[in-house]
């Protein structure tokens, strides 16, 4: 079982004395085309993807936005966690995860420290990399951090809200690591022994894997 969260890992202070804490964002608007069906709703240990990593997430982030596309009535539906969530919609997923990102964060409030997202393939994510990462974050203020297990950068990644900022004015042309790749000379990384942080299920093969 894992440990319930701490809300001084869920919040800090801000240079005005004011809480401050993160947004989480779960990226699930893709249409599952190599899945065959939507990869939010498959189910690992009785739970959703879906409800698994927004339970991770909101170990960490307080409020968790789901951005939907393609399925997104029936994955709401299948959400027993949706009355916690926050459901932003990207009207036309096929523009790509960019566009499913910046969905997300024009939802951030003003009043955050920054956002921690994830795509919803990475399920096996530990609620204390969450916490933990959530925790480095708020502590150091860096533009970017992420976990690395084993040499190799994985989700959630953090970001503040400058970073935020550059990646809400790239065009659908360019990618979300393009801005991350930039900051990387000042992120933080948290070395975690979680392999859910690189562990993606993306195609029929990597959920029979995974279920076996």
């Amino acid at each position: 079982m894992e440990a319930p969260v701490e809300d001084d890992l869920r919040a800090g202070e801000g240079p005005d004395g004011r809480e401050v804490k993160l947004t989480g964002i779960v990226l699930a608007a893709g249409a599952s085309s190599r899945m065959g069906s939507p990869k939010a709703l498959l189910r690992l240990e009785d739970e959703t993807f879906l409800d698994r990593i927004a339970a991770r997430l909101g170990a960490a982030c307080e409020p968790v936005i789901v951005v939907l596309g393609c399925h997104r009535e029936e994955i709401r539906a299948g959400s027993v966690r949706a009355d916690r969530l926050i459901f932003a919609v990207n009207p036309d997923p096929a523009r790509g995860m960019l566009s499913s990102l910046q969905c997300g964060l024009r939802g951030v409030g003003a009043d955050a420290a920054g956002a921690m997202f994830c795509p919803v393939d990475f399920p096996l994510i530990r609620q204390d990399t969450a916490r933990l990462l959530a925790e480095r974050f708020l502590n150091l203020r860096p533009p970017v951090a992420l976990p690395e297990f084993r040499g190799r950068h994985g989700h959630p990644v953090c970001v503040a809200p400058e970073v935020m900022r550059e990646l809400l004015e790239l065009p659908l042309t360019a990618q979300a690591r393009d801005v991350i790749h930039r900051h990387m000379p000042a992120a933080a990384i948290l070395a975690v022994d979680d392999p859910g942080v690189v562990t993606d299920v993306d195609s029929p093969e990597d959920y029979r894997r995974l279920a076996q």
